[in-house]
């Protein structure tokens, strides 16, 4: 029995008796092979289907429709080094290490200060401090892989494998800004001293318990390792690593060993308080809270006290997990803030004092347009080793402070009135933040510093550096108080095919060789506000 196919002409005279969208669609299913919209447009138009039916019938919906795509690919990913690029890059290193002998001090005879001598007589012999002086290499990369599959379909898009080089080597540059920053070879947190608990309130909601406080020091590497969200607090202490060629190593995540725990009875409405004594070298403090030997982290402070008055959060991780100090690596260098925390250096710090537990203490307005504790710091830095700081690196949060403390409705103007000559309309600016802080202590008087953001340095802390020696320091030799000196600045390895993908590394062999590291000076333990 022969079976009837209904034809195009077919359904054009149904679709001419009875337009309807299911003819319609009919007609472009048949009509469709082999021919264009515009066509298939027409043979409907005759078929007499109304515009409306076609439009419904041919739209982008069908996916018949070009997809734009921008090239290349957009690169939302900040990549801030403002350290690595101010400090020199110096080549020509060998060996294992950079070491140099220094002169820390010329001695006169007798008295230091004074240099009488008799008519005809000889004065005594001058003495010297002298001593030897090295700074380990060390090797900052990362690696990456491209698949040829992946090479090849973004031909016309972006030159994968060179645009994967790229990123390679911006990660590379943020893990080393990281640790010129706080790279911590040598200034181990230890353990910290067991923490002082005390209650008072009547607001709280936290559960009647006895509770258990433990405390967790974090260097710079720490702090950024940490997580703080709320709700997923973690510290990071160690991390094993599988290199691309299989081998594994071992970090350190930059925590200190747990405290002792200390022990407080909490009735309902009370809140709890913990301090702990500063931790020569810590940016942050993670805080285990719990029922005794269940002690869990609930919060990470900038300062080193904190409160607690709600509910403790569950799952949070526990202080078990801090078995030992992991605040230092074998295969780092020392960054600035911890060269400018170790007290052998000779920096100068000064710490805030620990003030109201879970509040802190603030940096302090002056009342002539300045910081009292910047002020502390820069006259300690030119009473102790006649240096000027050359730039002021802060955190957000403390700019944000400073800028509060020294510009107030009776020290500067905020808000200022602009007026186009050429134009009636007016303007009004408001708010202002702080780009300079003098420093009066110099030797033929003072200078502007600049104060400058930095991403990765924690709130709290403030850095101050002297790129230079003053002019007092004759032929010192030291052109550079600090360096990145350099075994192999930045190369890249592409290693051998031995899988259908192209394996790319980026590394450099390189140390940060500090000379003067009494240029340095810190404030830290600063409260928000």
């Amino acid at each position: 029995m022969e079976t009837k196919t209904e034809t195009v002409e077919d359904l054009i005279k149904s679709a001419r008796a009875n337009p309807s969208e299911d003819i319609a669609r009919r007609i472009m299913t048949e009509a469709g092979a082999g021919n264009s919209v515009d066509v298939i447009s027409a043979v409907l138009k005759a078929a007499g289907v109304s515009d409306d039916v076609i439009q419904k019938t041919i739209s982008t919906s069908t996916g018949l429709v070009a997809y734009d795509l921008q090239a290349p690919a957009k690169n939302l990913y900040p990549v801030a080094t403002p350290i690595r690029n101010r400090l020199p890059r110096v080549g020509g290193g060998t060996g294992t290490a950079t070491n140099w002998r220094q002169v820390n001090a010329i001695i006169g005879s007798g008295y230091d200060a004074m240099g009488w001598v008799p008519e005809g007589q000889r004065s005594g012999q001058m003495s010297y401090s002298t001593s030897s002086k090295a700074a380990s290499y060390a090797t900052i990369g990362e690696e990456d892989a491209i698949t040829y599959e992946a090479i090849n379909a973004a031909k016309g898009f972006e030159d994968a494998q060179a645009r994967m080089t790229m990123r390679l080597l911006q990660k590379t540059m943020l893990k080393e800004e990281f640790a010129l920053m706080g790279g911590n070879n040598s200034l181990a947190l230890g353990t910290p001293a067991a923490p002082t608990l005390s209650v008072a309130g009547t607001t709280g909601t936290l559960p009647a318990l006895t509770y258990s406080v433990i405390v967790v020091a974090l260097s710079v590497e720490g702090y950024a390792n940490a997580s703080k969200l709320a709700g997923s607090l973690s510290i990071a202490t160690t991390k094993t690593i599988t290199g691309a060629d299989g081998k594994t190593f071992v970090l350190n995540g930059g925590s200190s060993n747990k405290s002792s725990a200390t022990t407080q009875a909490v009735t309902l409405g009370q809140i709890l308080s913990a301090t702990v004594p500063i931790v020569t070298g810590a940016v942050g403090y993670a805080w285990f809270v719990g029922a005794s030997g269940s002690e869990t982290l609930q919060a990470i402070t900038t300062i080193n006290s904190a409160t607690f008055s709600a509910p403790l959060t569950g799952g949070a991780q526990a202080a078990t997990t801090v078995a030992a100090d992991y605040s230092t690596n074998s295969l780092a260098f020392d960054g600035l803030i911890t060269a400018g925390f170790k007290p052998s250096n000779g920096a100068q710090v000064v710490t805030l004092p620990t003030g109201t537990a879970g509040t802190g203490t603030v940096l302090t307005a002056s009342g002539k347009g300045s910081v009292n504790e910047i002020d502390t710091l820069l006259l300690n830095m030119w009473n102790a080793y006649q240096v000027i700081p050359s730039v002021i690196y802060v955190n957000a949060q403390e700019l944000k402070n400073i800028t509060a403390k020294v510009l107030t409705g009776s020290s500067a103007p905020l808000l200022q009135y602009f007026k186009d000559a050429n134009n009636a309309e007016y303007r009004l600016a408001a708010g202002g933040t702080i780009e300079f802080y003098f420093n009066p202590f110099m030797l033929d008087g003072g200078m502007k510093i600049p104060i400058k953001i930095h991403p990765n340095l924690p709130p709290g802390t403030i850095l101050l550096w002297a790129e230079n020696l003053p002019l007092q320091y004759q032929s010192n030799e030291v052109p550079n108080v600090a360096e990145v000196k350099t075994r192999s600045d930045y190369y890249q390895i592409d290693w051998p095919i031995t899988t259908r993908q192209r394996q790319v590394g980026v590394y450099a062999e390189e140390v940060l060789a500090i000379y003067a590291p009494f240029a340095i000076g810190l404030v830290t333990n600063i409260a928000n506000g």
